[in-house]
């Protein structure tokens, strides 16, 4: 999770800025749009793609080429959308299903789109350059501090993808054919039809609503109940209606809300996951709202006693250090830290967690590994911002004027900042050696980021790059 973020509604897409931006655990921040942010985080991610992968597959979709976003938004935006390696899902969405099933039916309808040759309206979704990159620290869902300079600028990363947001609606005609489209792909996949079909008709409703009073999704995608008696039926005849979830999807499901609502909602969690009830999703959901009302303390003895029952769990073990590492006890957040990422070595913001941790405790060996834990993540999500902001922190420190230069104009490039990510690789160049690697992709940087005329030609004068590209 991040340091601890003053506000727990921008909750940004799992990253949590950590060092330099106060973050909390879980829910990286940065807001985009009213009431609407990206959250990241590691245990959710891996949830929903359980959910989603045997539909992507069963649409012909690699699987690992799909990037799934998790919009943190207002308990009234119902929303999802899927589109070309991204597949956007609400908070909301998320909360208002009541099993994995309800999930996948809304996913395969999302995917039908795609299957059946939709596009946005206009064509403008493909124009929207989603691209949102984000500020990624985290343990799991991380929330920014409101109004930090840095969780603002990552917005700018985000506006692609935004815009692509905006850009989406379809027909009632094409509402009718992704939901075919839809039953056939969780057919394909085995699973049941019937939480699709389910899903819609707990919002049959909304039709006679004005549009100012539905949700989002329902104004994006028409309803009608004629769609829904079609759909019902059509999922009824099919031979894995009757399939059921799973205990271990429908024990994922409760966990990835109480975690949910424990970040985005810690007062009413503290309520609805009453201190009678021993199960596992309601004390992690404690867990996770005391310490979003700084409740530290309360927090780790809670989340020890789950460490005992389940101690191979990564994310215990990365929500314990991340809760220490924002509480100003970063000596005692490195071992949890270190186990979390032991346990689940492939999830990088975990490294980066970890990394952010061992170059706060500003020991020169504990600086180095930290940069080495951060490389480990940045081979796996190389436009990762903030650990290019750790990892120029981390040089800075070592003295690397040149490598921390090359790391914050990384940093600017990924959030969008073209005109500081220029500044930063022409000074980087400066104080590397020329024809390096790193020299050659700081002036990658300068030759991508737009540069003026006059830009470009100091740089050939330097003899970085040719004179026809002046001209």
């Amino acid at each position: 999770m991040a340091s601890p973020a003053r506000s727990v509604s921008r909750i940004v897409f799992g990253l949590v800025l950590a060092a330099g931006l106060v973050l909390q655990s879980g829910i990286a921040a940065a807001q985009t749009s009213p009431g609407e942010t990206l959250i990241r985080d590691t245990e959710i991610e891996a949830i929903l793609h359980h959910d989603a992968d045997p539909i992507l597959t069963a649409a012909g979709i690699d699987p690992k080429s799909v990037q799934i976003i998790i919009i943190g938004s207002p308990p009234d935006d119902v929303n999802a959308f899927a589109a070309p390696r991204l597949m956007g899902v609400n908070t909301a969405l998320i909360l208002k299903t009541k099993d994995p099933n309800e999930l996948q039916g809304v996913m395969a309808h999302e995917v039908g789109h795609l299957a059946a040759g939709h596009v946005a309206r206009s064509g403008e979704m493909q124009h929207a350059g989603m691209k949102p990159f984000l500020l990624t620290m985290g343990l799991g869902v991380l929330a920014a501090v409101a109004g930090a300079g840095d969780a603002a600028a990552g917005l700018i990363g985000s506006a692609g993808y935004f815009g692509t947001l905006g850009a989406i609606g379809y027909s009632r005609e094409q509402e009718a054919r992704a939901d075919q489209a839809g039953a056939t792909l969780l057919e394909k996949a085995g699973l049941s039809g019937k939480g699709l079909a389910d899903f819609f008709d707990n919002f049959r409703y909304q039709e006679v609503f004005s549009e100012a009073r539905r949700y989002k999704f329902f104004i994006d995608h028409p309803l009608s109940s004629d769609r829904i008696d079609a759909l019902q039926s059509r999922v009824a005849k099919a031979p894995h209606y009757n399939v059921k979830d799973s205990p271990a999807a429908m024990a994922e499901h409760e966990v990835m809300k109480a975690k949910l609502e424990g970040f985005l909602e810690p007062q009413v969690a503290i309520v609805k996951y009453a201190e009678t009830d021993k199960s596992y999703p309601a004390r992690y959901a404690r867990a996770i709202a005391y310490y979003q009302l700084k409740e530290p303390d309360k927090a780790l003895k809670l989340i020890d006693a789950l460490l005992q029952e389940q101690p191979s769990n990564p994310y215990l073990w990365e929500l314990k250090g991340q809760i220490l590492f924002e509480y100003g006890r970063a000596p005692e957040a490195e071992a949890p830290q270190r186990k979390s990422v032991e346990l689940k070595p492939d999830a990088p913001l975990l490294r980066i967690n970890l990394g952010q941790t061992l170059i706060a405790l500003d020991d020169k060996a504990k600086v180095e590994e930290g940069v080495t834990e951060l490389k480990k993540a940045l081979t796996q999500e190389n436009d990762n911002a903030e650990a290019w902001r750790l990892l120029a922190e981390a040089y800075d420190k070592e003295g690397q004027a040149g490598l921390a230069r090359l790391a914050t104009a990384e940093y600017n490039f990924n959030i969008g900042d073209q005109k500081d990510a220029l500044m930063f690789a022409m000074r980087a160049r400066e104080k590397l050696p020329k024809d390096s690697p790193e020299w050659r992709r700081a002036t990658d940087i300068v030759l991508v980021s737009k540069p003026t005329r006059d830009d470009l030609k100091n740089l050939a004068s330097e003899g970085s790059i040719g004179r026809s590209q002046t001209n």
